[in-house]
């Protein structure tokens, strides 16, 4: 099965497409992104990523020249080229392309790139015995609620935790935890889910969005608050989530255990009912 993309409008194998060197995505990284889960062929919560492609687009000031419908249509036709039932469709919109200036003109045409891949889970026993994370100073910029492709704090967090044996890296500023590299994080405090609040330094995940109603459903207290570092570590559990990790244990912050040491209650319960609230949205009975 082959590995698909779409470049301004038209299909071509992953391994042919092509973007300009002037493009400001390339000389800026002026642009945005998302990236969906698709499962047994049907993108996850597809119009909740839709709105926030949106969103990222309005905040930065890039005219999106498609339509919801023409979205869908395309990232249908997309999976539908792969083939792959289990896949991870990235779509990424610049500015456009232009002569390097810092000055974009008015009258650029965004480029647009979307992007199958087969999804490969990570590892069960991930998920069984749960992973350890560590924390880095936040040097990020002050618009993370924008889904931005600058994403190099990013991917030197991500580094520094693969390099202390870590699975993700949770930013901190001020002594508050704000999201990971990659995910957004979840404590259980009093037997209730904490998780910080949306604002301008996170990105609050789609994935983010699912869990917080189903422990609602499932009658976990939930609340959106600031999370210190130091409640961090007092934690009786801490979770990831995130679009490729889905919910994700984490049992060890810095080195330090947390709770029992294994993934606890409510995390268990959560991954059981996201689990099947996916599994329910592709396969509608």
């Amino acid at each position: 099965m082959p590995e698909i993309a779409f470049v301004n409008d038209v299909f071509l194998p992953l391994a042919e497409a092509r973007v300009s060197v002037e493009d400001r995505g390339f000389q800026f990284g002026d642009g945005i992104y998302e990236l969906l889960r698709v499962y047994a062929g049907v993108p996850f919560h597809q119009r909740d990523h839709l709105e926030r492609l949106e969103q990222s687009a309005r905040e930065i000031g890039i005219p999106l020249p498609y339509s919801r419908d023409r979205w869908e249509a395309v990232i249908a036709e997309a999976v539908a080229r792969s083939g792959f039932p289990d896949a991870k469709v990235y779509i990424q919109v610049t500015r456009g392309v232009a002569p390097r200036d810092h000055v974009p003109s008015a009258s650029l045409t965004p480029t647009i790139v979307v992007t199958v891949r087969a999804m490969t889970p990570l590892a069960a026993e991930l998920y069984a015995n749960g992973g350890d994370v560590v924390t880095v100073t936040d040097t990020r910029w002050s618009r993370c609620n924008v889904k931005a492709i600058s994403l190099l704090a990013n991917v030197l967090a991500k580094q520094q935790a693969r390099e202390r044996g870590a699975v993700e890296a949770i930013f901190v500023r001020d002594g508050v935890v704000l999201e990971g590299s990659t995910s957004n994080v979840m404590i259980v405090k009093d037997h209730g889910l904490v998780t910080p609040p949306a604002g301008p330094l996170l990105l609050p995940g789609v994935t983010r969005k699912v869990v917080l109603g189903l422990a609602r459903e499932a009658g976990v207290a939930v609340k959106e608050q600031a999370v210190t570092e130091a409640e961090l570590h007092a934690a009786e559990e801490v979770f990831l989530t995130g679009t490729t990790i889905e919910v994700l244990p984490v049992v060890r912050v810095n080195g330090q255990t947390i709770g029992t040491g294994f993934p606890g209650p409510v995390t268990r319960l959560l991954m059981t009912r996201f689990r099947e609230a996916r599994n329910m949205y592709a396969c509608p009975s």
